[in-house]
């Protein structure tokens, strides 16, 4: 009886304790889902939270279990978070996700229609170790490169919306590297005609590797 007594007791003074730390929150719902917006930042880490509103590591923590219970943010794994009421685009989230990284492979030849194929993995070049992750049924895929080979991407805004994706002949690039490794199958349905050879030629020469070099210039010249 006394042991009961002593858990509604704690249960009591956690609740209590929740209560007045939201009731003395500095930010209301709606003005975290406006500051975050106003930064451009849909997807956010628990420190960037706690940087971004100018507040302690524990007050930080109330804030995203309060963001979570009302349904303003969602996990997207251990530590990131995301706007659930302004989701991130696919693309955003992949930039997120597994830092740093940027679109690449088969999916940068699909988005400029170079690949002429459907393409459901998000495929992203990254200078840390190959992972994947599935979230919604959505495969994110990241593939380790030299970080000197870590270059030729840029900034791309659609709709007030941005993500990190390879210049169309880093993409090539990129993906005939993992060909050379045979950790891809070439394919034969590339459509390189819009490509500018001189950069692709740069950008092999950045891997050093005479095979990646023939094999690019054999393509692009067929």
């Amino acid at each position: 009886m006394q042991l009961t007594s002593i858990c509604k007791y704690v249960i009591l003074v956690s609740v209590v304790t929740h209560i007045y730390v939201i009731n003395r929150m500095k930010y209301s719902v709606l003005a975290i889902r406006d500051t975050l917006l106003n930064k451009k930042m849909r997807t956010f880490t628990a420190r960037e939270l706690t940087s971004l509103l100018s507040i302690s590591p524990r007050k930080s923590l109330y804030y995203l279990e309060h963001g979570l219970q009302t349904g303003l943010f969602t996990k997207l794994k251990r530590g990131m978070y995301c706007l659930k009421t302004d989701p991130p685009t696919e693309q955003e989230i992949a930039n997120q996700l597994y830092r740093p990284s940027y679109l690449s492979f088969e999916y940068a030849l699909a988005y400029y229609n170079i690949l002429p194929e459907m393409v459901y993995t998000l495929t992203s070049a990254t200078t840390k170790s190959t992972r994947s992750f599935v979230l919604s049924d959505k495969t994110y895929s990241y593939t380790s490169i030299k970080a000197f080979a870590y270059t030729g991407y840029q900034l791309h805004i659609v709709n007030d919306q941005r993500f990190l994706i390879a210049e169309p002949e880093k993409a090539f690039v990129d993906y005939l590297y993992l060909v050379v490794l045979g950790r891809r199958q070439a394919n034969d349905r590339l459509d390189t005609s819009r490509l500018d050879a001189e950069k692709v030629r740069a950008y092999a020469k950045i891997f050093k590797r005479k095979r990646l070099l023939t094999l690019c210039e054999h393509i692009i010249n067929q």
